[in-house]
C-alpha cells in the first residue's frame, strides 16, 4: 500500500487518534504487550480464514478488541461482518479477555463507530475517537463482577469467561431497574413527573441514544431530572452526568436543588451521597458523579482555554457572538470521550443544536433533553423521540401552572416608527462608554418599529407605557390589590433596562428599591442576590431584565409579564412567557404582597409590542 494511498493516510490519522487516546500503537515484529495499558498492534494475523486484523487491541497483556480500517469516505456499517470476523479469528493460544473479542471498531480516521459486545443485543453507534485503554479495562472489569441480586455461592457455580457477559453494562441494568419510588419523606413526584422517568428508563433500555423530555414551565422538569439521575446513578452504574444550563446562575440555581434533593432509597442528601461540581472554571474534579456546566464552558475546556467570565453568564444564543464562526473540535486527551455516561440539556434554546452540537456530539455519552418549548430543529436533533408531552394548558388543568390575559399598550412610534426632521438635536450616546454628545440632523432621519430602543430610543414611548401602567393596573388588571404586584420587565438590550428603570420610578414617585435593573452588567449586589430579593422580598416591585431571567429562573410571586421588546423566537418567547405560570402557596405570596384578598390565580401579559399578536 502506497504511502500517499487514501488508506494509507487514513491509517494515518487512525494511528494520531489512538495514540491521543493512550494507545502505543506498534507494529507486529515490534510488539511489546506489556509497553502501557492499552497497546495497538497492526496488521495482527489472524486463525486461517479470518484474515488480518488491521489494528488488534491489548488491554493489561490480554486481547480485547479489533479495529478495522477503511480509506475516508468509506461506509463503516458495511464493514461490521469484517471486524465480527476478526473478534473470532484470535489464535487460541493467545491471551484473551473473553471470546470473541468484545470490543469492536470500525473507523477511517474522520468517521468511527464502536460496538460493545459486552452490551445485550450489541449495536454499533458513532463515536468521536477511540475510548482509552482504561475505560475498556474497566468495563472488562465491571463485567467480571457478579451481576445484582447474584450471590456469590451461585456466581462461584457459573463457568467463566462467559458468566457474567452483558450482566453489569449500563443497558444491562438500565433494563433491570427497581420500581419507582414516587412518595418519600416531604417529596411527592406529579403524575407527569412519574410518567416522564419510566418512559425515559423504557427508552434507554431500548438503547435509544437521545430522549427528550417537554414539560411545562413551573411543572418541575428540574426535580424530574434529578430523580431520573439519582437512579441511573445508583442503580444503572451511569459513571458522570453532564447536566447542562443556558447560563451560569441557572448553574448556581440548579447546584442548590441538587444539594436539596433527598434520596428515596437512604434519606441521604445528593451531595452527602455523591459529588456534584458546578464547573466555574476549567478544572473537572474526576471524583464528581455529576458536573453542572453551560456548554459554551465545555466549549471552551475542549479548546483547552480559559472562558471569560461574562461569558458564562450570558445566555447559550447570546455566547455565541463570542466565538464568531464556529470553530472545529478535535480529539482533547485531557477529557475523553467517555468522561461523560449520560448528557442532560436544560432549557438551551436552538443554537444549542447548531454552533454548539459538536460539543454534544464529542461526548460517547446518551442525550437526554429538556424542555417546555420544543421546535423542529430540537425534536429532529433528539431523533423525534418525545419520551413525554406535557404542555401548559395540561399544566393549568393540573394545577401545576396558573393560565394568563393578555394587556396591550400601544404607542404610535411602537406601531409605525416615525421620522425626527432635519434641524432637530439628538442626544447620541456612545453604546460601549455610555458617553453622551448633542447632534444637529443635516436629513430628516426615519426610522423602523424594529429600530426602536436599540439604535433608536424615545423616551416619550417608554413614559407613555410607564403611565398607562402606572394608572391602570389596579383597575384593569388586579382591582382587589393595593400594591402593584411582582411584575418583570423584558427589555431590549442593558441601556433599553436603564432608561426604562429611571423613567418607571421617576413616574411612580418611588425610590431606587422600587424598580431594579437585573442583567449580566449589575454591580453592586450580585444578581443572584437581586433576584433572591425580587423572590423573597418587599422591593423591588419591578424587576428589568434582558433574558437574564428569560429562561429557568424560578420567581414564583411574579404576576405582570411586561414585554417591551420584540421576540422573533417562538421558543424563546415561550419561555419568557413561562416566568409568571408557576403557582404559590397563599402564604408564600403574602410574604411579598401584604394585604388582603393576595391570591394567584392567573398572571397578564402587558404586551407594549404585539409579541402576543404573533403568538
Amino acid at each position: 500500500m502506497g504511502n500517499g494511498s487514501p488508506e494509507a493516510k487514513a491509517r494515518e490519522q487512525i494511528d494520531r487518534l489512538l495514540t491521543a487516546a493512550g494507545w502505543a500503537v506498534q507494529d507486529l515484529e515490534d510488539a511489546d504487550i506489556h509497553a502501557a495499558r492499552g497497546v495497538a498492534l497492526r496488521e495482527f494475523p489472524l486463525n486461517p480464514g479470518h484474515g488480518r486484523a488491521d489494528y488488534l487491541l491489548y488491554v493489561d497483556g490480554k486481547a480485547a478488541g479489533v479495529v478495522e480500517a477503511k480509506k475516508q469516505g468509506a461506509t463503516l456499517k458495511s464493514v461490521e461482518l469484517q471486524s465480527a470476523k476478526y473478534s473470532e479469528g484470535l489464535p487460541a493460544t493467545l491471551p484473551a479477555w473473553t471470546r470473541p473479542l468484545p470490543f469492536l471498531y470500525e473507523s477511517t480516521g474522520v468517521e468511527t463507530q464502536f460496538t460493545n459486545g459486552l452490551d445485550p443485543e450489541p449495536r454499533s453507534r458513532a463515536t468521536f475517537a477511540f475510548h482509552r485503554p482504561e475505560q475498556l479495562a474497566d468495563w472488562l472489569k465491571a463485567d467480571a463482577a457478579p451481576p445484582l441480586g447474584v450471590t456469590p455461592s451461585h456466581a462461584a457455580a457459573m463457568e467463566p469467561p462467559a458468566r457474567y457477559l452483558g450482566h453489569n453494562t449500563f443497558l444491562a441494568r438500565v433494563r433491570q431497574m427497581p420500581e419507582l419510588v414516587t412518595e418519600w419523606g416531604d417529596f411527592k413526584l406529579w403524575p407527569a413527573q412519574i410518567t416522564a422517568i419510566r418512559n425515559l428508563e423504557a427508552s434507554l433500555a431500548k438503547n435509544k441514544p437521545r430522549a427528550l423530555i417537554q414539560m411545562a414551565t413551573g411543572s418541575g422538569k428540574t426535580f424530574t431530572a434529578i430523580s431520573f439521575i439519582y437512579r441511573l446513578i445508583k442503580f444503572a452504574g451511569a459513571r458522570r452526568v453532564l447536566f447542562l444550563v443556558d447560563r451560569g446562575n441557572l448553574g448556581r440555581q440548579t447546584k442548590k436543588e441538587f444539594d436539596q434533593y433527598v434520596s428515596p432509597v437512604n434519606n441521604y442528601k445528593f451531595g452527602e451521597e455523591y459529588i456534584v461540581q458546578h464547573l466555574t472554571s476549567n478544572q473537572l474534579d474526576k471524583t464528581a458523579r455529576v458536573c453542572i456546566s453551560t456548554i459554551q464552558r465545555m466549549f471552551s475546556m475542549l479548546k483547552g482555554r480559559e472562558l471569560a467570565e461574562e461569558a458564562d453568564e450570558e445566555s447559550t444564543s447570546a455566547a455565541e457572538s463570542l466565538f464568531k464562526e464556529p470553530e472545529p473540535i478535535d480529539y482533547n486527551p485531557a477529557f475523553p470521550i467517555e468522561t461523560f455516561d449520560i448528557i442532560v440539556t436544560d432549557e438551551a434554546h436552538r443554537s444549542i443544536y447548531n454552533l454548539w452540537r459538536q460539543v454534544l456530539e464529542y461526548f460517547d455519552a446518551y442525550l437526554i433533553g429538556l424542555t417546555a418549548t420544543p421546535n423542529k430543529q430540537t425534536f429532529g436533533f433528539f431523533n423525534q423521540n418525545l419520551v413525554m408531552e406535557y404542555g401548559h394548558p395540561q399544566a393549568v388543568a393540573d394545577g401545576v401552572n396558573v393560565n394568563y390575559d393578555v394587556y396591550r399598550i400601544k404607542t404610535e412610534v411602537t406601531e409605525a416608527g416615525s421620522t425626527v426632521e432635519a434641524g432637530y438635536w439628538l442626544q447620541v450616546l456612545d453604546k460601549p462608554t455610555r458617553a453622551r454628545r448633542d447632534w444637529q440632523l443635516d436629513d430628516d432621519f426615519d426610522y423602523a418599529p424594529e429600530e426602536l430602543d436599540r439604535s433608536v430610543q424615545t423616551p416619550d414611548q417608554i413614559r407613555t407605557i410607564a403611565r398607562t401602567l402606572r394608572d391602570r393596573w389596579q383597575s384593569d388588571l388586579f382591582p382587589q390589590r393595593q400594591e402593584l404586584p411582582k411584575t418583570l420587565v423584558f427589555a431590549k438590550d442593558d441601556n433599553h433596562a436603564e432608561a426604562i428603570v429611571g423613567i418607571l420610578r421617576e413616574e411612580w414617585g418611588r425610590g431606587n428599591e422600587f424598580a431594579q435593573k437585573i442583567t449580566y452588567r449589575t454591580t453592586g449586589s450580585r444578581p443572584e442576590e437581586l433576584i433572591k430579593a425580587f423572590r423573597t422580598s418587599y422591593y423591588p416591585r419591578i424587576a428589568v431584565t434582558v433574558d437574564m431571567i428569560a429562561t429557568g429562573t424560578d420567581i414564583k410571586p411574579v404576576e405582570i409579564v411586561v414585554f417591551m421588546r420584540s421576540v422573533k423566537s417562538r421558543s424563546f418567547f415561550e419561555q419568557m412567557k413561562g416566568r409568571g405560570v408557576r403557582v404559590i402557596k397563599d402564604d408564600d405570596l403574602r410574604g411579598v404582597n401584604p394585604g388582603e384578598r393576595v391570591h394567584k390565580d392567573r398572571f397578564v401579559i402587558v404586551d407594549c409590542v404585539g409579541v402576543c399578536e404573533r403568538d
